[in-house]
């Protein structure tokens, strides 16, 4: 079940479970997870991609682990609300995963979200290598903390 609006992927999703969010890109997946109570998103993972058959099995791994029960997708907008050809990618990425998993998936608009993370992490003062290792999972965690905080607005 794919989700555009939070309040339908809300009313999809059981009281007290974990969101896993994703920002995924060519080379990698970042992965960020809730807590049950879907307050608090954490950077988890970052994994590199391959085949989409070995990237599936990641994730299901994780979803297993975790007990995820929904998934957030960072959907890549540009500046002008317009759709590019990254979002395209995206929606071919939801599909096939679609094909691997039942759980409700909510597209989240991810505008700014590797900016804002890379500038936090340059005011941290962090070396490029390091934040090359921690941007897409960071990234991740932002697309999901700002759809929790949106599902918890709704409450």
């Amino acid at each position: 079940m794919l989700f555009e609006s939070s309040a339908e992927f809300a009313a999809a999703l059981p009281s007290h479970c974990r969101l896993l969010g994703l920002d995924v890109g060519e080379k990698t997946i970042g992965l960020a997870l809730s807590d049950v109570m879907r307050q608090v998103a954490t950077p988890l993972v970052t994994i590199s991609r391959s085949k989409f058959t070995k990237d599936m099995d990641a994730l299901k791994a994780i979803i297993t682990e975790h007990k995820v029960a929904g998934l957030v997708v960072g959907y890549p907008v540009n500046m002008d609300g317009s759709l590019g050809p990254r979002t395209q990618s995206i929606r071919t990425f939801v599909s096939n995963l679609q094909k691997h998993t039942d759980l409700p998936i909510l597209f989240w608009d991810e505008r700014m979200s590797t900016m804002a993370v890379s500038r936090t992490m340059l005011d941290a003062d962090l070396s490029r290598a390091r934040r090359a290792e921690l941007v897409d999972k960071l990234a991740a965690s932002y697309i999901l903390q700002g759809s929790l905080d949106r599902l918890n607005a709704m409450l």
